[in-house]
């Protein structure tokens, strides 16, 4: 197989945080999307962001978690409850390492 029949632009994949424990504080299931692949420039930041920098590691994540058109979820001031924004970051870290 040649190399170049594995390069692709990037598609939005769902991803649904279903754990117990938000599906009962906000009632229902959660949907987001993040891109099956990711920009070079992610990728090098995610990487290589260290945990004991929360601003940066925000900023990663803000590119990460989408709507279903491909915008961030986390934008004009918008910010995630934390339970929610812990969760989708356990739920993008399991999508990545597959």
């Amino acid at each position: 197989m040649k190399l170049q029949e594995l390069a692709a632009k990037p598609q939005l994949t769902k991803i649904t945080i279903n754990d117990s424990d938000i599906v009962e504080a906000y009632g229902d299931e959660l949907d987001f999307y993040v891109q099956d692949r990711l920009p070079i420039d992610t990728y090098t930041k995610l990487a290589s962001v260290k945990q004991d920098d929360p601003s940066e590691m925000y900023k990663v994540i803000q590119e990460l978690i989408l709507d279903e058109h491909g915008h961030p979820v986390m934008s004009d001031g918008n910010i995630l409850p934390m339970d929610v924004m812990n969760a989708a970051v356990l739920k993008v870290t399991e999508s990545l390492g597959k």
